[in-house]
């Protein structure tokens, strides 16, 4: 009885193994032809005082050993850094921010909230990758863009994305949305996948019975004892195969006299193999949820350089805003320093009888008109002040940031040439570099997949399918048993078997005593089939759609291009007539200022020249900002937005910048705020 026990262990533990063999090469089973994810590989970079953001690749699994539990424990996912990068210390000097715009747009790779609430969404579609390793998924795609930076407009408030210069601004719900249209609902339909991560089922449970019964030949009460554990296995294969194993064991003890063996020891075994052959065949159709999730995951990356590229046009926009409002309040300054100037001296004229008391209220009128100016100037610079704080800073709890005013040091400056570049090499830039047509293709290539899996899926279901088992029975006699007599009445024919341990029960199983096994086919065909048409039909109505919208994209973006080069030209112009109309009014005003000296003229027309002259320099102050955010609209529209900042997505990625960006043709500042000095050079934070 011991040999017996220790070979059926042994045949068991031989099964057992076979079993698990199977499920390990599941566990690493990869698709024969994958779209490879574009997770970018992210250099090593110095650690800094403020920690960059943390990039654990969430697309793999938890390791099961040496811990067993950690694929069943929760993980946790650090809390958001909420406190600046040390950049923006370096950048303060006696309570002011003295800020360029390389300096700008690096903090807001570092501190712009809308790019650290993008990140997320990099993890957010490796946990997408994860679940459809699996063989389940839940399909989607995280494109939009965050656009919560306010900002952008010329002295104030503006809630477009672009240079404000005209035609089509880009958002969440326009191009970056890529060809997904508001139905997508066949977008990873197809035959039903099992699961590649195997399952393991178990049942333990003991029961007590007690039987009540009506034969004169029976106890009016039988009692019986069940105990119950079975155990199964359920894995699914990315080519179509189907693994399922299950055990049964039984042991029942009854005090009834018509049970021959009490306990009765009874198990079962039966390991199954079904293979899909026509719908739910072949890798594509197991496979489709692994390859739309990692296409998701390229959308993701492009998306988050849309982000980046939304954010710093946003930025440069602000920091145009920004000097518009610096440079606005100078020139309201030397108006109202010109007023209060002009009002002295009639003051002294009128006491001396040279001039009518008349002008000296001209020109007390002129002083509070400026004045007003001014105060609307000042207050436009210190809202400015505030939004561009806010849109390069995570948090404005620091009072001393708070408060402090922000002078930027870069100045607007008008080329004496403007590069001549063909409207169609432009657009062919745009075209390659675009990042909504890089996620439109990307989507064009899962709806591809997808159709493939639907037509799949319009076929009948033919699976093969075999299966070995085997049965044991065991135990020992029963004592209450009637059958004792020497003719035995029918069905006590088992009365006399000698007793069986639960090993010899399991050798049973593998020694073909009872064995069960055969092949077989299972046909399922859907007469009509109109469920699977209409699916079919949609999925290439919506790749049809899609390639549609895709060729819209293309000749949207194409005229965006040439508004934007459009833009550029007329704002040139602009700037050209504006420095014309400054000239004219300075000379104009000097005209008139020696016409009062001859005496020849009088106080009221030289402040109405003033007051021309401070219109025309606001005017081209205006139109050099509006210059300069066409040239941040025209690198937008053709893509290049990030390679001629010089910004490295690595560093946006990361939250940290090692590359500093540089922004080509802006100088810095000469002439400050009265009372300021030119910014020391800011050494920037290179880690520990």
């Amino acid at each position: 009885m011991t040999s017996l026990c220790s070979n059926s262990a042994l045949r068991l533990l031989a099964a057992l193994a076979m079993a698990g063999v199977l499920s390990v090469g599941s566990w690493a089973q990869e698709p024969a032809a994958e779209t490879p994810a574009a997770q970018a590989v992210l250099p090593a970079a110095p650690q800094p005082a403020t920690a960059p953001a943390s990039f654990k690749d969430y697309s793999k699994p938890r390791p099961a050993f040496p811990n067993v539990i950690a694929p069943y424990m929760p993980q946790q996912v650090p809390p958001p850094n909420l406190s600046n990068t040390p950049r923006i210390e370096l950048l303060l000097q006696d309570g002011k921010l003295m800020l360029s715009l390389d300096d700008a747009v690096a903090l807001a790779l570092e501190n712009n909230l809308d790019i650290a609430i993008f990140r997320y969404n990099l993890n957010i579609a490796d946990t997408d990758i994860l679940r459809a390793d699996s063989g389940d998924s839940i399909l989607g795609v995280n494109a939009g863009v965050v656009q919560n930076t306010p900002g952008g407009g010329t002295g104030g408030l503006s809630g477009s994305v672009g240079s404000g210069v005209g035609g089509t601004s880009v958002g969440s719900a326009g191009i970056g949305s890529g060809t997904n249209g508001l139905v997508s609902s066949t977008l990873g339909i197809g035959s039903p996948i099992t699961s590649f991560d195997p399952v393991i089922s178990g049942t333990l449970q003991v029961d007590h019975d007690d039987i009540l019964s009506s034969s004169a030949f029976s106890a009016p009460t039988t009692a019986q004892n069940t105990t119950t554990a079975d155990l199964s296995y359920l894995q699914g294969f990315t080519w179509g195969t189907n693994l399922s194993l299950g055990f049964n064991n039984t042991r029942v003890t009854s005090n009834s006299p018509f049970t021959a063996l009490s306990p009765n020891l009874g198990s079962n075994f039966q390991l199954k193999l079904t293979q899909n052959l026509l719908q739910g065949f072949g890798f594509l159709p197991n496979t489709r949820f692994i390859r739309i999730a990692k296409n998701n995951r390229e959308i993701t990356d492009v998306a988050f350089r849309l982000q980046v590229i939304t954010t710093v046009d946003q930025i440069e926009n602000i920091y145009w805003d920004l000097v518009y409002a610096y440079e606005n309040v100078k020139v309201q300054e030397e108006a109202v320093a010109f007023a209060q100037k002009t009002l002295e001296d009639n003051k002294k004229q009128v006491q001396f009888g040279t001039l009518p008391p008349i002008q000296v209220v001209s020109a007390l009128n002129t002083v509070d008109t400026d004045q007003q100016a001014l105060i609307v100037a000042q207050t436009n610079l210190q809202l400015q002040e505030l939004l561009t704080k806010n849109a390069l800073t995570r948090s404005l709890d620091d009072s001393v940031l708070a408060d402090a005013a922000v002078i930027p040091t870069s100045t607007m400056r008008l080329p004496a040439e403007e590069p001549v570049v063909p409207t169609r090499d432009l657009i062919n830039d745009a075209l390659g570099h675009r990042a909504e047509l890089a996620e439109s293709n990307i989507d064009l290539t899962n709806r591809e997949l997808n159709d493939k899996a639907v037509r799949n899926a319009m076929l009948p279901t033919l699976d093969l399918f075999a299966y070995y088992g085997g049965s044991g029975l065991g135990g020992a006699q029963n004592s209450a048993n009637i059958c004792t007599a020497p003719s035995q009445p029918f069905g006590c024919h088992a009365a006399g078997r000698a007793p069986v341990s639960y090993g010899a029960t399991l050798e049973d199983l593998v020694n073909s005593t009872a064995p069960d096994k055969g092949v077989g086919l299972t046909l399922n065909i859907p007469l009509r089939n109109r469920a699977a048409q209409a699916d079919q039909v949609r999925a290439q109505l919506e790749y049809r759609q899609a390639q549609m919208r895709l060729q819209q994209i293309r000749n949207q973006i194409g005229i965006e291009v040439r508004n934007a080069q459009f833009a550029l030209q007329q704002n040139r112009a602009a700037v050209r007539a504006a420095q014309s109309a400054v000239e004219l009014a300075r000379q104009t005003l000097d005209a008139e200022q020696k016409k009062l000296a001859a005496g020849v003229s009088n106080p009221t027309a030289v402040l109405q020249d003033q007051s021309g002259l401070t219109t025309a320099e606001s005017n081209l102050v205006s139109a050099m900002a509006a210059y300069e955010k066409a040239r941040v609209e025209l690198d937008r529209s053709t893509g290049l937005l990030l390679d001629h900042t010089g910004v490295v997505l690595a560093d946006a990625q990361r939250g940290q910048v090692i590359h500093m960006p540089v922004v080509p043709d802006v100088t810095p500042r000469q002439d400050l705020r009265p009372g300021t000095a030119p910014p020391a050079p800011a050494t920037q934070p290179q880690g520990n």
